[in-house]
């Protein structure tokens, strides 16, 4: 059977908190990830460079086999999708498909709420772009949105802090500021991949009648759905229950972090042709 998987791509690690999740919904089919770690953060990049480095990875996926390919990353998702999506695509591969994790959340906002008032936590690149409050306002324009960004908390994340009292302070200053700029807000989407790592620490600072939303499952039931309504791509990507996974970054630094993420070992790939991409300029 050919190889066709379904490419998960993010600037690091946090995707595979996505990955871990689609695999629930559809664990018959191929993934392929690749964390291009090499270059993360994203957040503080340009528009322009992100577009470069996420379009130079779905590219390189699409040579792997991919007709499908998931951008598991809110600043990929914020910076660089729309233009792949609408430019590069319909010039490059128009048979293609790339999705981002943005949108499955947006649409699925507005049931959440009760009160009209939803909360926003997420990197600094992915607040300064506003994709969050566009896309939410499309669909619901009457809900009220309020951001914070944490720049503190992917950090941690990565270096393990997450279960410590300096985590705490991190995460209650920026609870504190988003409640306190909105106090009507009952509802509050992790917008970033990395923050499913908190969630039970951010909860222990939260009402209880505040929902906590997570973006792995509301994805994962989205790109299930995509799948049953376009058979033709359902069809196209090949279902073996194969993992592959490859990060431009050193293998072992990768999969030191990325069990913590993924919630087992993982053993990964170096992209062919080195460590690093070649440079978009």
């Amino acid at each position: 059977m050919s190889y066709h998987p379904i490419g998960v791509f993010d600037s690091g690690f946090g995707g595979l908190t996505v990955l871990r999740e689609i695999e629930r919904a559809l664990p018959q089919y191929d993934f392929l990830y690749f964390g291009d770690n090499a270059h993360a953060p994203y957040g503080t990049r340009s528009f322009e460079i992100v577009h470069a480095y996420t379009l130079n990875a779905v590219q390189w996926l699409f040579q792997q086999g991919s007709y499908l390919v998931i951008l598991a990353c809110n600043t990929a998702s914020a910076k660089a999708l729309r233009t792949i999506q609408q430019k590069d695509l319909p010039r490059m591969a128009p048979d293609r498909r790339v999705l981002g994790v943005i949108r499955p959340v947006t649409e699925s906002v507005g049931a959440m709420t009760q009160s009209g008032h939803v909360g926003i936590l997420a990197t600094s690149g992915t607040v300064a772009s506003r994709s969050y409050v566009i896309e939410i306002n499309k669909y619901f324009p009457k809900l009220t949105v309020v951001q914070e960004a944490c720049p503190m908390w992917v950090p941690l994340v990565e270096n393990n802090e997450c279960d410590n009292e300096g985590a705490d302070y991190f995460i209650r200053r920026h609870l504190d500021r988003l409640l306190a700029a909105d106090g009507e807000i009952d509802t509050i989407i992790l917008a970033c991949t990395h923050y499913p790592l908190l969630q039970k620490r951010i909860r222990n600072f939260l009402p209880d009648d505040i929902e906590l939303v997570s973006q792995g499952s509301i994805v994962a039931r989205s790109l299930a759905d995509y799948l049953s309504r376009h058979d033709e791509m359902a069809k196209a990507c090949s279902q073996q229950g194969r993992r592959d996974f490859y990060s431009s970054e050193k293998t072992e630094i990768f999969d030191r972090t990325a069990a913590l993420f993924y919630g087992r070992e993982i053993r990964s790939r170096a992209k062919p042709g080195g460590v690093h991409f070649q440079s978009p300029f």
